[in-house]
C-alpha cells in the first residue's frame, strides 16, 4: 500500500512551508495530535526534566542581555533583528518598484463562491480586476457578510492558496477558505505561530526553528542562549505580547527571495541555514514579514494580526532539531488561537471530552494495550484488546468471501532489489528499518504492494482472472520519528487492511463503485458518515495524459452515480493526485465530530510497469510460444506490450486502514463503550449467593458456548460492589442470578445503556436471552437492546 493509505507521514513541517522536517520530541508527545490531557494551562506541565543543553553553536548566535532571558524577557532586540529586518525592507522596497513597472492589464476573473446553507451551488461572480493590482481581499466588498466575515484565504483556479492581499496575475477563478475548513484552520494556525514567534523572539532573543500548524493548533521550535528551557510562568508574557501584536493590526507581507539574499538575511541561525541550503530549489523561495518578525516561510496567511480574537499557550516540551538527538536540543511551545472568544471556550470543551474519550487513557483502564520502551511505537495487545482486532478481521473476512477477495500472505523481509525496482528505496529508504544480511541490503516491507506485485506476475496472467483481489493482513513496520508516535495512532508495527486490485481499464469503475458500497457497509456499522475527495494528476507525473484523463474520468463516473445514488457530494481536490495516478480520499467523522482519513483508493499505473506485470487479452486464443517480444518505446521509457497482451491497472486501497489506528479511532468515537458484537466484554454474570454459584457456572459455559465473552464474579466482594465494578469495566450486560433465577432457568438482565434496568433488571428466561443476543451479535447492531 502506498505510504499514505494509512499510516502516513504527517510530519511537522517547517513554518508549514512543506519542507520535510522531522521534529523529534523527547517527551514523547505526538507533534501531530496533541495530548488533550496535557492541554489545559489550569495544569503544570510536569514533563521539563530535561533540564540541560548544549549551548547554540551558530557563530552569530543572540549576545546574552542578562543573566535570565525567562519570565523578565530580554531588554531590546538583538542585533540581527534590525539586519535582517532592514534587508527585507530594502529587497521589498525593490520589488514594490518592480511591479510598479510592470504591465497591468486587465484580467478575467470569476468569484466562485460555493454552496448555500442547502447544498445549492451560489451563482459565479464575474469581477472586473488588473494583474498585479487586484487583489482576492479586494472583492469581498462585493460579496455578502454570510461569506466574507469567515474567510481566512483565498484558492486560485481551485490548486492555489493564495493571500487575500497577494495581487492576482493572471486570468483565474477564485474562491473563498473559511476558518471552519481544514485548510482554513491550518492557515489561521500557521499565522498564529507566526505570531508565537515574534512574541517567543521579542521575550527571548531566540533563533527560531519551525513553526508548523498541527491538528489542534500550532507550535513553534526555538533554541534559547545557554540552553535554557521555556517555563510555565513564561507563558503569560508570550500572551500579553502575542496580545499586544494583535491589536496594532500587523499585515503579513510576502516576498520572494534569492538563495543569496537568503543566506545574507537569515546567516545568524544555523536553523534556517540548513532549511535554505538543503531543502530549497534553486531560485529561492518566499519570506514573510509580520510585524518585527521576518521568516523563511511559503505561506500563504491571513491578511493581518487583527483577525486572531483569542490566543492561549497550551503547552511547552524539548524536542530535537531535524529528530536527531545527537542534534541541538530545542525548545516547542504549543499553542491554539480562533477568530472569536467562543470558539476558545467551545475549544476547551471539547478538549476536555476528547480527554475523557483519550484511547490512551481507556486502554489502561479496560486493560486494551500498553507500550513499553523495550520497542517504542509497537502495541503491546492484552486479550481484551486483540478480542476487538479479531472481531475487525473477522468482520473483514466475512466481507472479503462475499466481494470476491482472496486473502494472501507476502514475506516480512525483502532485498533492497525490490524496493529499488518499485521506486520505494529512492522516496522512502528512511522511513524503512534496514538491515544487512549476508552483505546485502534488505528492508522490513511497510507496504505490501511491491509482493503482491511479485505474486500477480509469477506466472502467466490471463484477462479471465480480472479482476484479481488480493487482501493481506501482514505487519508492516515504518520508521517513524519517536517524536510523531501517539498512542496506537501513529505507531511503527502495524497491520491494515490492505488490499490490492489487478484490474483493466475497462474495469476500473466497476471496481471503485464496489469499494464505496464496501466502504458505506463497514463505516455505517459504526455510525460513522463519510467523504470523498478526487485528487487530479499533479503537475509532475508518470505516464502518458490520455492514459490519466480516461482514469480520471472513470473514477468521476464513480463519483457521480455514488452521488445519484444518495451517497453525497464528493469534492475536486485538482492537482494532488499521486505521481503514478489519481486517488480518491476518504474522511470519516468520529463522534466529537473530528476528521480522520483512514481510507484512499489509488489508481496505479507505474507499478504494472516497473514490474513489467502483463496479461493475456481476448485477441488470442491461447498462450504464446516462446519468451514475450516486449521492444522498448521509442523514447526508451517503456516497453510496448505485443500483440494480445496489455498492462493490468492497480488499484490500492484500504478500508479501515491500520487496525491499531483505527481501533484507537473506535475506542475514542464510543467512548469506551463498545458495540455488544465488538465488545470485549460483553456479560458479566454475578451471583445473589454462594449457593446459585454452580448455576452462574452453567450459564457462563452456555453463552461462551455461542461464542460470547462471559466472566463471572465468584469473589467475597458484596453484590452492589460487583454490580458497580461491572459498570466501570463497560459490561455490554450484567447478569445477576439468585434462587429465582436458578428455580426458573432464567436471569435479570441489566443493560449498561438501559438505566431503568440498572435498579432491578428484566427477568428473561435463559433460553430466550441467548437467542436474543446470539442475534444482535449477528446482526451487528449498534444499539446495546435486546
Amino acid at each position: 500500500m502506498p505510504s499514505g493509505t494509512s499510516s502516513d507521514k504527517s510530519e511537522p513541517q517547517a513554518n508549514g512551508t512543506e519542507l520535510p522536517i522531522r521534529s523529534e520530541v523527547k517527551d514523547s508527545e505526538g507533534s501531530q495530535r496533541v495530548d488533550p490531557n496535557d492541554l489545559q494551562k489550569v495544569k503544570t506541565n510536569k514533563s521539563q526534566k530535561n533540564q540541560s543543553s548544549s549551548a547554540l553553536e551558530s557563530p552569530s548566535a543572540p549576545k546574552s542581555k542578562g543573566p535570565d532571558t525567562s519570565s523578565a524577557g530580554i531588554s531590546r532586540l538583538p542585533d540581527f533583528v534590525a539586519e535582517r529586518n532592514d534587508l527585507f525592507s530594502e529587497l521589498k522596497r525593490k520589488h514594490d518598484a518592480e511591479v510598479l513597472t510592470k504591465d497591468h492589464p486587465v484580467i478575467q476573473v470569476v468569484l466562485d463562491l460555493g454552496f448555500d446553507k442547502n447544498g445549492s451551488p451560489r451563482p459565479e461572480m464575474p469581477v472586473a480586476a488588473k494583474a498585479w493590482e487586484s487583489t482576492p481581499g479586494s472583492f469581498l466588498k462585493h460579496v455578502d457578510k454570510e461569506i466574507s466575515s469567515d474567510v481566512v484565504v483565498a484558492k486560485v483556479d481551485g490548486k492555489e492558496l493564495w493571500d487575500l492581499d497577494r495581487p492576482l496575475e493572471r486570468d483565474c477563478r477564485v474562491s473563498y477558505i473559511p476558518f471552519s475548513s481544514p485548510e482554513g484552520r491550518n492557515v489561521f494556525w500557521h499565522s498564529s505561530a507566526h505570531v508565537l514567534g515574534e512574541a517567543a523572539e521579542c521575550h527571548y532573543g531566540c533563533l527560531l526553528s519551525h513553526g508548523p500548524p498541527v491538528e489542534q493548533g500550532f507550535f513553534y521550535d526555538m533554541a534559547i542562549e545557554g540552553g535554557q528551557v521555556v517555563k510555565e510562568n513564561d507563558w503569560s508574557p508570550l500572551e500579553s505580547k502575542a496580545s499586544k501584536f494583535f491589536k496594532e493590526k500587523q499585515s503579513f507581507d510576502r516576498l520572494h527571495v534569492s538563495i543569496p539574499d537568503l543566506k545574507k538575511m537569515f546567516g545568524y541561525s544555523k536553523y534556517k541555514m540548513y532549511y535554505i541550503e538543503n531543502l530549497l530549489p534553486p531560485e529561492g523561495s518566499t519570506v514573510y514579514r509580520c510585524g518585527s518578525l521576518v521568516d523563511l516561510c511559503l505561506g500563504p496567511h491571513i491578511q493581518n494580526t487583527s483577525k486572531i480574537k483569542a490566543f492561549q499557550i497550551m503547552k511547552n516540551s524539548s524536542c530535537y532539531f531535524r529528530g536527531d538527538k545527537d542534534d541541538d536540543s530545542l525548545q516547542r511551545i504549543y499553542g491554539v488561537a480562533f477568530p472569536d472568544k467562543k470558539q476558545m471556550t467551545e475549544h476547551k470543551k471539547f478538549l476536555e471530552e476528547a480527554a475523557k474519550r483519550d484511547h490512551r487513557r481507556i486502554g489502561i483502564e479496560q486493560e486494551l494495550f500498553f507500550f513499553n520502551d523495550v520497542s517504542p511505537g509497537s502495541t503491546f495487545l492484552l486479550p481484551h484488546g486483540t478480542r476487538i482486532f479479531n472481531a475487525l478481521q473477522k468482520l473483514l473476512r466475512s466481507e472479503y468471501q462475499k466481494r470476491g477477495y482472496s486473502e494472501v500472505q507476502s514475506p516480512n523481509m525483502y532485498d533492497s532489489d525490490l524496493w529499488k525496482k518499485s521506486g520505494h528505496w529512492q522516496h522512502y529508504s528512511e522511513d524503512m528499518f534496514v538491515l544487512d544480511v549476508e552483505k546485502k541490503k534488505w528492508a522490513l516491507k511497510p507496504m505490501n504492494c511491491p509482493g503482491h506485485c511479485i505474486m500477480f506476475g509469477h506466472r502467466e496472467r490471463s484477462y479471465r482472472e480480472l479482476p484479481l483481489r488480493m487482501a493481506d493482513f501482514g505487519v508492516l513496520h515504518r520508521n517513524e520519528a519517536s517524536g510523531a508516535l501517539n498512542g496506537m495512532t501513529r505507531v511503527r508495527k502495524f497491520q491494515q487492511d490492505d488490499t490490492h486490485i489487478f484490474c483493466t481499464q475497462d474495469q476500473i469503475t466497476e471496481e471503485i463503485e464496489g469499494l464505496f458500497d464496501f466502504l458505506k457497509c463497514i463505516y455505517g456499522l459504526f455510525g460513522f458518515p463519510f467523504r470523498l475527495k478526487l485528487s487530479t494528476r499533479p503537475d509532475k507525473f508518470l505516464g502518458d495524459i490520455k492514459t490519466w484523463d480516461i482514469a480520471e474520468s472513470k473514477l468521476k463516473d464513480a463519483l457521480n452515480s455514488f452521488t445519484a445514488s444518495g451517497g453525497g457530494q464528493w469534492e475536486l481536490n485538482e492537482g494532488d493526485g499521486a505521481f503514478y495516478g489519481p486517488k480518491i480520499d476518504i474522511t470519516i467523522s468520529d463522534a466529537l465530530r473530528r476528521d480522520w482519513q483512514c481510507a484512499t483508493i489509488q489508481l496505479d499505473f507505474q507499478l504494472p510497469q516497473n514490474f513489467e506485470l502483463e496479461y493475456m487479452t481476448g485477441e488470442i486464443a491461447a498462450k504464446p510460444k516462446g519468451p514475450a517480444t516486449d521492444e522498448a518505446a521509442t523514447d526508451g521509457s517503456a516497453k510496448v506490450l505485443g500483440p494480445g497482451r496489455a498492462r493490468p491497472v492497480m488499484v490500492h486501497r484500504a478500508i479501515v486502514g491500520s487496525f491499531e489506528r483505527f481501533m484507537a479511532i473506535l475506542t475514542e468515537h464510543f467512548a469506551g463503550k463498545w458495540p455488544f458484537w465488538i465488545s470485549p466484554r460483553q456479560i458479566l454474570v454475578i451471583p445473589v449467593m454462594p449457593a446459585v454459584n454452580d448455576y452462574v457456572e452453567e450459564v457462563q459455559r452456555l453463552f461462551k458456548a455461542q461464542k460470547m465473552h462471559v466472566d463471572i464474579d465468584l469473589s467475597g466482594n458484596t453484590m452492589p460492589k460487583k454490580i458497580r465494578t461491572g459498570q466501570l469495566q463497560q459490561y455490554n450486560f450484567i447478569f445477576v442470578v439468585g434462587a429465582q433465577e436458578k428455580a426458573s432457568r432464567s436471569v435479570n438482565i441489566r443493560n449498561r445503556d438501559d438505566q431503568e434496568t440498572q435498579a432491578k433488571g428484566e427477568l428473561v428466561p435463559l433460553d430466550e436471552a441467548i437467542g436474543k443476543l446470539k442475534a444482535l451479535k449477528k446482526e451487528r447492531r449498534l444499539i446495546n437492546a435486546i
